[in-house]
């Protein structure tokens, strides 16, 4: 089994991939064989993690500045990667962004076109060039990074899970659109300890946890990683426009 999950040969492109679940999962694939693109708005964070996963792991690594709410960032981060690689095998939507604000009414413009830019219509834009030329390809997997805020809403991100549930329906759409060459999934996670959390009433977190999460605890960033891997390689061939929760059994459970 251990070969199934072999990237030996491929290529995986990761947004929001310099910190976080991202840098995560960019690690783990380049551990397990691939050349990796770290992508995201911090270019220089993402080119001081391509040279420790290079020094690492000895695989080809390269950082790339990319705002996922730019239409054209898409394009010219495609370019990057096939005029780099020749071609991608693994796409990982990760980047993503939910402020804080405090009332619905509250809510600007603004801040509703940026969080909706972020989440939605930059992987809607780089899943639809990179997965055309995956199609035209060899193949591949698109994974696209969701949120429990998409089937369980809460008030105070509701903007960010509106979004996140449109991604849910795109990546269905897309595995239709480009099977049956390129597999398109979901990892839908709950909340994780990454840096973000260090922002969190810890001890509020970890009573609500023991309340409301059957696992009693928030994720680490490497218990996202075992279906990052299985869902970009081989292992999961006959998977495609499906849903992967990950979240210590939160979504769905009684408070």
């Amino acid at each position: 089994m251990t070969d199934r999950f072999n990237l030996e040969g491929k290529v995986g492109v990761v947004t929001g991939g310099s910190r976080g679940l991202g840098r995560a999962i960019v690690t783990a694939f380049a551990e397990h064989g691939a050349d990796v693109v770290i992508a995201s708005r911090k270019g220089d964070a993402c080119v001081a993690l391509a040279a420790e996963i290079t020094a690492s792991t000895g695989r080809e690594a390269l950082g790339v500045p990319f705002h996922a709410g730019r239409w054209d960032d898409a394009e010219l981060l495609a370019d990057t990667v096939h005029e780099r690689f020749g071609r991608c095998d693994v796409l990982v939507n990760n980047a993503g962004m939910s402020p804080l604000y405090p009332s619905l009414t509250a809510v600007s413009e603004e801040l509703f076109d940026k969080v909706v830019g972020v989440n939605f219509k930059g992987p809607f834009r780089l899943s639809a060039i990179l997965g055309e030329r995956m199609a035209a390809d060899t193949g591949g997997s698109i994974i696209n990074v969701s949120s429990i805020a998409a089937v369980q809403p809460t008030p105070t991100e509701l903007v960010y899970a509106g979004a996140k549930a449109a991604l849910n329906a795109m990546t269905i759409g897309l595995a239709r659109a480009y099977g049956p060459k390129v597999r398109c999934n979901v990892i839908m996670p709950g909340a994780f300890m990454t840096d973000i959390s260090k922002a969190w009433d810890l001890d509020a977190f970890e009573e609500v946890a023991r309340r409301s999460i059957p696992l009693g605890r928030g994720g680490e960033p490497d218990e996202i990683v075992g279906a990052a891997l299985y869902l970009a390689s081989d292992a999961s061939s006959y998977t495609t426009g499906s849903v992967i929760k990950i979240d210590g059994g939160a979504a769905f459970s009684a408070a």
